[in-house]
């Protein structure tokens, strides 16, 4: 049995997250997770709120709430959706625990301990007009790379590029507004990344097997310009884990907290931590390889715009604190989902996000959807139309129409019981071979993480039992051969069984749907496909399961189109 770690990038605590951001991480995440467990290897499945930093300060404030009480809010509705989508976390941590508290200061003591942390004094951004300095992403301005408008103060999300404060044409708070901003001293700690270059160069090169996205941005960091820089790692706020404390190896770090990409991927080791404190279980077994790590395979799932943190920072944090550590093994980076020729946007209220989507449709028609059209190899749209074909098509016409089709004519000729039948003959023996082949290419590419090609493979066995029972056609064959049309139907039933138990990791709810029409609990996974057509024996019971998929009218696909088109640009 093999033990897969597999976290998601934790997302920011302000808000409700919108369709793309939840196929950049989370999703395919859960895909992985669910396909692991099912090949019945021993998984844990972290995840989180990200709840320190500017964003929780802002949107706390615009919420006219305190910042804990809002982000312990925030958490309980974040996780509330999760459980809509059916995404299995082992826990669904939060970055401001006690354990990430802890953790985060150890690591700041061990890394000044090999000489990776020093003090720096810097002129930074003080607005007057708050009466403060602004942290990077309380600042925004126009990009000098690209000339995106709204770049923040340490990265450009139209560009990607790495940014300071100092950099922006026409520098803004974000707090007030005001642009009646100074550069004034302050001191803070800087991470040497620049020390670690070359380890870490290193380290991305023995990544022989990474999508071309992760390295290729992680070579960017490392070489563009003047290459990786070392990286301030303190920022002056009041919320987050304090830079100063018991033990630490400064003294003047008062009313400081370490910057939020710092503490945030610390949580994926603090959430296992959390989890064990909940459950009695090893964390360490996990994260340590002094403790049993070293036979651990971990994958990190994340959106382009995560990759330079986990390519470089948290590898530098790990690395550097010459602790056993787990390393990540495999980094699965995802391109941008855009909305309907557009972006998706909060603020003007364009693109559905994940609790106005749950109020449409079941889950499984947005895991579908997503999955089957994941940003993999390029950015990718999400329009009503082509939403409604897939769901109309994949999951009605081929997946829903055979379950329907082959339990109300076995029920009609021969009760609610799998029939006995004749023998298998050549077309019988034809699927199993062509079912065999698949399922085979649906494991590797589920193992490769080729997400958009998995879907591919798992709607291709659907389509080739729908073509057996077509060509096989049990209702004619019923009138003159009632027990080879008993033959047929009885691997049809099983085949159902079969359908739910590859499909779960996609659909789940469906799944189990299909497990509850056939009265069974076994989802055993079909190694052998002859055996797994055989689980359901003579006289097992089912029943006809509710309809898995109706079909989107044409004017429920305009009517949502209008609705959450946004308000347009001028």
């Amino acid at each position: 049995m093999a033990r897969h770690l597999i976290t998601s990038a934790i997302p920011y605590i302000n808000g409700i997250k919108h369709l793309g951001n939840l196929i950049g991480s989370q999703l395919p995440a859960d895909l992985f997770a669910r396909y692991q467990r099912a090949r019945g290897n021993e998984v844990m499945f972290i995840c989180a709120t990200d709840e320190h930093g500017t964003p929780a300060e802002l949107a706390a404030q615009k919420a006219g709430t305190p910042v804990a009480q809002y982000c312990a809010q925030m958490h309980e509705v974040q996780a509330r959706i999760a459980e809509g989508f059916g995404l299995s976390f082992d826990h669904f941590g939060r970055s401001s625990s006690e354990q990430n508290k802890v953790l985060t200061q150890h690591f700041a003591k061990a890394l000044a301990a090999q000489g990776l942390i020093r003090e720096v004094s810097e002129k930074l951004m003080y607005s007057n007009a708050d009466g403060r300095f602004l942290p990077d992403r309380y600042i925004e301005g126009t990009c000098p790379n690209c000339g995106f408008e709204d770049a923040r103060g340490d990265q450009c999300d139209n560009c990607t590029k790495q940014l300071d404060p100092v950099d922006l044409i026409n520098p803004r708070s974000v707090i007030s507004g005001s642009t009646d901003l100074e550069m004034r001293e302050t001191k803070h700690l800087f991470l040497c990344q620049s020390q670690m270059k070359d380890q870490l160069d290193a380290w991305i090169d023995s990544k022989t097997d990474w999508p071309v996205l992760t390295t290729s941005i992680a070579k960017k960091w490392l070489h563009d310009g003047d290459g990786l820089q070392d990286r301030g790692i303190t920022r002056d706020l009041n919320w987050g884990v304090p830079a100063q404390f018991d033990g630490a190896p400064w003294s003047d770090m008062d009313g400081k907290v370490f910057y939020v990409w710092f503490d945030a991927p610390i949580e994926y080791i603090a959430g296992t931590q959390e989890w064990a404190d909940a459950h009695g279980g090893d964390w360490e077994r996990w994260w340590r390889t002094d403790r049993g790590a070293q036979d651990v395979t971990y994958t990190q799932f994340m959106g382009k715009d995560n990759v330079p943190f986990h390519t470089l920072s948290f590898p530098a944090t790990i690395l550097g604190s010459n602790e056993p550590w787990k390393l990540v093994d495999y980094i699965k980076s995802f391109n941008y989902l855009n909305y309907d020729g557009g972006q998706f946007s909060t603020s003007r209220g364009r693109g559905v996000f994940m609790d106005q989507a749950l109020d449409l449709l079941p889950a499984d028609y947005w895991r579908w959807w997503l999955l089957s059209h994941a940003p993999e190899s390029a950015d990718a749209e999400f329009t009503w139309e082509n939403f409604q074909v897939s769901a109309n098509k994949d999951l009605a016409d081929v997946l829903g129409n055979f379950v329907s089709r082959i339990t109300k004519f076995t029920r009609s000729k021969f009760g609610e019981a799998v029939p006995q039948g004749g023998t298998w003959g050549a077309p019988e023996a034809a699927l199993i071979a062509e079912l065999t082949t698949r399922v085979a290419d649906y494991e590797r590419l589920m193992e490769a993480k080729e997400v958009r090609k998995a879907a591919a493979e798992l709607r291709a066995i659907w389509v080739a039992g729908n073509e057996y029972l077509q060509s096989s056609a049990p209702w004619t064959v019923f009138k003159t051969d009632p027990v080879q049309a008993g033959a047929i139907a009885r691997l049809a039933l099983n085949l159902v069984r079969v359908y739910a138990v590859l499909s779960a990791p996609f659909i789940p709810t469906a799944a189990k749907a299909m497990l509850d029409g056939m009265q069974t609990s076994d989802d055993t996974w079909p190694s052998d496909m002859e055996a797994a057509l055989n689980a359901l024996p003579q006289g097992h019971a089912f029943v006809v399961p509710e309809v898995l998929f109706r079909k989107i009218t044409d004017d429920e696909r305009d009517e949502w189109q209008a609705r959450f088109a946004g308000k347009r640009d001028a």
